[in-house]
């Protein structure tokens, strides 16, 4: 497995964390570099609600929110400090699971919800220096972690259900006294997190918890404050938009790739019912699930942060370190399909996903066709097709007006997922089902004054601020007449531009009007254009007049044929 090491390039802070100080696009992709290209990452739940192991009077079903379901008075659950002992606890081999799964970074609860430390805090007694264990899990984990080039992360959740000077306290915190007083409890957390971020060099910080007496400005000083300990650090956003977090999470579920085009984001799920330890909970999903759950997210452009519950003996459930075992098993020999790959164009297919990397497109075929072919909605016209277990096994493809063709062996050589390698001469082009060419932003070729960027999660070429600005996409087209349709957004100020789209020595012209917004994504038809011929081709989009500063943002042209 590649080992994902943090760059130490430094790089300027963003602009929502620190006035005055923009970041690059560049600057912003060398600090997410890592976390891009992670991919799968291990989650751990792991505190003094791993004692109780999620049962409480008549109530089993508890897991990390043990404190607050069970209404338990705070100096009752305090006693689990003297039974919390994880003698069993093993850094060196927590972090060598996660790295035979196949997982590049890891990440720890550092604080949970009921505001007990997992590491020796010198703000609180509230934290595992207060255990017969005494031992700092997190300094050994770090220490392991960088040892075998897994990125080290911590979670801290902003919520605290122990603080007395956290606002909105819990009614069964029968050991808080005085009032409570947030600008205190803002200086606190900025205490804790400069411990974590000095003692042990987190990658990334796994904020969770808001809302309530927590506002976004708190969280964006918060997030300032954070990059003046570590400027290229990597912050879950938490806090609202532009508050200085970097990409977003789902939890337990994935989300449709057209949502997510060209965000960072993540997902992260349990492996069963909970999160912390719970005896009771045998409800674990499948390892098919799972594994088809990280191609998923690497399809869309996401990463996997995939749950364990240790035991408040230090131990990983032996159902999860089996789920482990044999997610293992398949990324070593499939990784290469999904560490820094990239989201595919292809969306969610009826037979599995596909991503994309270095000039090859990665068929993940969960379901096995019965009669040997395999369809891909692919314009491109393939190179080599072949099973990535057995790269040097050409398989037969036909490519045609709808798409790709490939005949499969009889048996499918993993029940998980078979990975099918198509060489490409290009970024991968979607041929939908009526035909039409689907030439997206992400896959241009961008000459002049002009880049990707992204507005409200579409991605989309924009600061095209020159007139002689070329943007094209290499095709693979079949001889007929197509309709031309631009999806694009323009400010008012900014309206009035001319464009051309030109296939060979054919073209079409349109105005460009106002959308409303250069936010606000709408479709304009420019016309038919004739081809006359099948085979490569170049696609072509310039304007041939600029009204004002911009000419628009554009996420997509579609060439869609036309029945004569």
């Amino acid at each position: 497995m590649r080992k994902i090491l943090i760059s130490r390039v430094a790089v300027l802070l963003s602009l929502s964390c620190l006035a005055g100080a923009a970041e690059t696009k560049s600057e912003r992709d060398a600090r997410m570099k890592w976390f891009r290209e992670a991919n799968f990452g291990m989650f751990i739940h792991w505190g003094l609600y791993s004692v109780p192991a999620g049962e409480y009077k008549d109530q089993k079903d508890q897991g990390e929110w043990f404190l607050f379901q069970t209404k338990m008075p705070l100096s009752e659950y305090a006693k689990y400090t003297g039974q919390f002992n994880p003698v069993k606890f093993d850094a060196k081999e927590w972090v060598r699971i996660a790295k035979n799964a196949g997982m590049n970074y890891l990440v720890i609860t550092a604080k949970h919800h009921d505001g007990f430390g997992m590491y020796p805090s010198e703000l609180t007694d509230w934290c595992i220096k207060s255990t017969p264990f005494k031992r700092d899990p997190l300094k050994e984990l770090s220490v392991e972690c960088k040892k075998e080039g897994i990125v080290f992360c911590v979670y801290y959740s902003i919520w605290d259900w122990q603080h007395p000077d956290y606002a909105e306290r819990i009614p069964n915190n029968d050991l808080a006294t005085g009032k409570p007083d947030m600008h205190r409890y803002v200086e606190f957390v900025k205490g804790q997190l400069k411990e974590l971020i000095t003692k042990y060099d987190p990658g990334l910080v796994w904020f969770d918890g808001q809302g309530g007496p927590w506002t976004p400005d708190q969280g964006a000083e918060v997030c300032a404050y954070i990059h003046t300990l570590k400027p290229n650090i990597v912050i879950k956003d938490n806090f609202g938009v532009d508050k200085g977090g970097d990409y977003e999470v789902h939890e337990n579920t994935i989300p449709a790739g057209s949502l997510r085009k060209g965000a960072d984001w993540e997902t992260c799920m349990t492996m069963n019912g909970h999160w912390g330890y719970n005896k009771n909970d045998q409800g674990w999903k499948s390892t098919e699930y799972l594994a088809r759950s990280l191609v998923d997210c690497a399809s869309k452009g996401g990463n996997l942060l995939l749950n364990v519950g240790p035991t408040s003996e230090g131990l990983i459930p032996t159902p999860s370190i089996e789920r482990l075992e044999a997610i293992g098993k398949w990324t070593r020999v499939n990784g290469g399909s999904i560490y820094g790959a990239t989201a595919s164009p292809l969306g969610e297919l009826p037979w599995g996903r596909a991503t994309q990397k270095d000039g090859k497109l990665y068929l993940h075929v969960f379901n096995w066709p019965k009669d040997g072919k395999l369809f891909v909605p692919l314009a491109n016209k393939p190179g080599k097709v072949a099973l990535l277990i057995a790269p040097d096994q050409a398989l037969q493809s036909i490519s045609n007006d709808m798409g790709v063709a490939i005949t499969l062996p009889a048996e499918a050589p993993d029940k998980i997922d078979s990975v099918i390698v198509i060489d490409l001469d290009g970024p991968a082009t979607v041929r939908a089902s009526d035909g039409s060419l689907l030439l997206a932003a992400a896959n241009a070729d961008i000459e002049g004054c002009a880049s990707l960027q992204e507005s409200k999660s579409v991605k989309n070429i924009g600061g095209w601020t020159d007139k002689d600005v070329k943007i094209s996409w290499a095709v693979d087209t079949r001889a007929g007449v197509y309709h031309v349709v631009l999806t694009y957004a323009c400010g008012p100020d900014c309206a009035g531009s001319d464009v051309d789209v030109t296939v060979g020595d054919q073209k079409v012209s349109g105005h460009i009007e106002s959308t409303g917004s250069f936010d606000d994504f709408k479709k304009i038809s420019l016309g038919e254009i004739v081809i006359a011929k099948s085979g490569a081709a170049v696609v072509t989009i310039k304007a041939t007049k600029m009204q004002a500063a911009a000419v628009m943002n554009l996420s997509e042209i579609k060439l869609t044929p036309v029945s004569k």
